[in-house]
């Protein structure tokens, strides 16, 4: 009977880690989104470069031009696994208007982050064991699932840290899409 309590408290402990983000606690708010900022109020990205998951290296500056959808995760985060196929779904719909994503692993082994990956992305994944990458952005480490989106003139244009589902990621995407360069 004791270990039947304790497994219930168990699961609806994951539960509520999994709805209220990697960091939260039970009684956190619902994720709101990500935060839009004003094209006046917008700041330079960081110069964004690592090694693949999967071989090579990715570098920021070959996307100028581009909006650049920046996805922080890790395997064993439950609101990771949630927004992954949602990052995934928007990435297709949107390549076309010159968007691109980067995931980037962080704190993870690379056996994690590769299975993770297997069937679930194929846009590019950096290798961000240390977490080297998440500082350049201001991402705490405890602060993952975080995105931040960058528009076509490489500022930081939308952020979140939190999980974001397909609802409010593919239309801010479509929005700064669609501005001017």
């Amino acid at each position: 009977m004791r270990r039947a309590a304790i497994a219930v408290v168990a699961v609806l402990l994951a539960v509520a880690g999994l709805v209220s983000g990697c960091t939260r606690g039970p009684s956190a708010p619902a994720p709101s989104g990500l935060t839009m900022i004003a094209p006046a109020q917008r700041t330079a990205a960081p110069h964004l470069t690592g090694e693949l998951l999967g071989g090579g290296t990715y570098d920021l500056a070959a996307h100028a031009g581009e909006v650049v959808v920046v996805n922080f995760w890790a395997s064993w985060c439950g609101p990771c696994v949630l927004e992954a196929p949602d990052f995934e779904a928007t990435y297709q719909k949107t390549r076309a208007d010159k968007v691109s994503f980067v995931g980037v692993n962080t704190r993870d082994t690379r056996d994690a982050a590769s299975a993770f990956v297997l069937g679930r992305i194929t846009y590019p994944v950096i290798f961000d064991e240390p977490g080297k990458v998440a500082l350049g952005f201001a991402v705490p480490p405890q602060s993952i699932p975080a995105t931040v989106i960058i528009d076509r003139q490489g500022r930081i244009a939308a952020v979140a840290y939190q999980y974001v589902l397909r609802a409010t990621l593919e239309p801010a995407v479509t929005q700064l899409a669609a501005e001017s360069v």
